[in-house]
């Protein structure tokens, strides 16, 4: 990984940005945007259907919706993959090839992008924390890409959680299968641990809550400490203790480390297939 579009901010951004697509995604971004000091004035929304929230930042000085949408500096793309092509068909007459285009859409490669719409790429994939400013984005960017651009698009970027860049753009699908997908895991282990808290006795509602609570105070405890995660988890552990009974389980022969072996898979190859 490389540590590029880190010596950027969103105050040193010139020209206009154009947000194509502004659903959860997409006004996530927006968001974090205007939260970090961006103007108003200077982002355009290009959104068929914009939720109320969408609608309100116009009375703030987004441009939504311009008749007159002109030439494009800077263009985040965050559409659903499927609506790409008629959206990135409509858009090809106000892009030139020096216009930067970032793309957060799933399953959507470099080439394809180029095809479609032009500009120079850069390909991310964010998550859903984002919408909290604590996602975590990964992204790539075409040779074509100046180290300026590269520098905007951090920017961008960095407005809903950190940034990681890679060379590599085949490690998207991976990628995709860790961080993109990753929250649905967590979210998972919560769901799971609650029903396992019913079913040693809990009350529903107490095991929900114990369950919620414990994953994400486990989560902020990650996020802040310097430690490695199995020196936290070891740090939990006494031997022969109650916790050691229920790694015993979790992390003997078929155990989580198999299973997300498999899950993560599987979620690469579909990756795989979506960009086809």
């Amino acid at each position: 990984m490389t540590p590029l579009g880190n010596n950027s901010t969103l105050q040193n951004i010139t020209g206009t940005i154009a947000l194509a697509g502004a659903g959860k995604m997409g006004g996530a971004m927006l968001s974090g945007w205007l939260g970090g000091g961006l103007d108003a004035k200077r982002v355009m929304v290009i959104e068929p259907a914009p939720s109320a929230e969408i609608a309100a930042l116009a009375a703030k000085g987004v441009r939504l919706n311009p008749k007159d949408v002109g030439r494009i500096e800077t263009l985040v793309i965050a559409v659903k993959p499927q609506s790409f092509r008629e959206a990135g068909a409509a858009l090809k007459a106000h892009i030139a090839p020096s216009t930067l285009v970032v793309s957060i859409m799933a399953g959507t490669t470099i080439k394809l992008l180029q095809e479609v719409c032009g500009g120079a790429v850069v390909r991310a994939m964010p998550n859903t924390p984002a919408s909290i400013g604590r996602g975590i984005t990964v992204a790539v960017a075409a040779q074509d890409v100046s180290a300026a651009q590269r520098a905007t698009a951090g920017a961008l970027l960095r407005a809903t959680g950190a940034v990681e860049w890679i060379d590599d753009e085949s490690l998207m699908d991976a990628v995709t299968a860790v961080s993109g997908s990753g929250p649905a895991y967590v979210f998972l282990l919560a769901e799971e641990l609650a029903r396992a808290g019913v079913a040693a006795g809990l009350p529903e509602a107490l095991a929900t809550t114990l369950a919620r609570e414990t994953v994400a105070g486990s989560g902020e405890l990650l996020h802040r400490s310097d430690l490695a995660s199995a020196t936290l988890r070891q740090n939990v552990t006494s031997p022969g203790g109650t916790t050691a009974a229920a790694l015993e389980v979790l992390m003997g022969k078929d155990g989580l480390q198999q299973l997300m072996i498999r899950a993560i898979a599987a979620a690469t190859a579909r990756s795989k297939e979506l960009a086809k």
